[in-house]
């Protein structure tokens, strides 16, 4: 994830964010005007936020970007993910429940669109079909947005996108649980669009009607990171 010149920085609160959030879920089909609500909340905001750093991972090759520091943490016992919005059922899952979930494992690279690579992952995690199978999004339901326990940091998917084979939510790198640089307990895998698209800390995810520019992509840089050929490459 690059750093963005300047020095203007735009202040988010946490009672801010989730009573926009719940804003949204309040309404009974989570549709337009509610999901530009969560999209305005990113506003145009340019410029460094403070704490933006290029840390080396003690895992190796990683370079750890954290955009509001500290970093998040969790606790297994309290930890719940709720998948909301175009859904026939809302779901809370904890912890356990996730990795009850049935497990997909694959080795992919990682590519970060300021220009390095992290090649041969091995993640694990739940494929997005089957996270989604028990909350049954509605025909009307065609993006997906991740809210990341780092707040603002949101990022979107088209559906379409979201169930690629090879993209996942994970909570393992590397044959162990996900460390906390690394988005424990869970992140978005997607190894075809660069990093920032790969939402870590995720604590929440709202199906809605269209994708919409997330953290960067309002800072300038392209909705859809194909590796290769956006952002300038290719």
């Amino acid at each position: 994830m690059p750093e963005p010149a300047g020095s203007d920085v735009r202040p988010y609160g946490r009672r801010a964010f989730l009573g926009v959030v719940a804003l949204g879920l309040s309404s009974l089909a989570w549709g337009e005007p509610a999901w530009r609500a969560l999209s305005s909340l990113l506003g145009p905001a340019t410029g460094r936020v403070p704490g933006l750093d290029a840390l080396p991972s003690p895992t190796g090759g990683w370079r750890i970007y954290n955009v509001n520091p500290p970093m998040p943490t969790f606790d297994r016992a309290t930890w719940r993910l709720r998948i909301e919005g175009l859904v026939e059922r809302p779901l809370e899952l904890t912890y356990n429940e996730l990795l009850a979930l049935p497990r997909a494992e694959q080795v992919s690279d990682f590519h970060c669109v300021t220009g390095w690579s992290v090649e041969d992952v091995r993640w694990a995690g739940v494929r997005f079909g089957d996270l989604f199978e028990q909350a049954r999004p509605l025909p009307s339901a065609k993006a997906v947005a991740f809210v990341s326990a780092e707040q603002p940091y949101v990022d979107t998917l088209t559906l379409e996108q979201a169930l690629l084979p090879d993209a996942m939510l994970a909570y393992e790198m590397d044959g162990k649980p996900l460390a906390r640089e690394h988005g424990a307990p869970a992140r978005v895998v997607i190894p075809r669009m660069y990093g920032y698209k790969n939402v870590k800390w995720v604590e929440r995810i709202l199906l809605g009607e269209e994708a919409f520019d997330g953290y960067w992509e309002e800072r300038g840089y392209d909705r859809d990171a194909w590796v290769g050929r956006s952002n300038g490459y290719g």
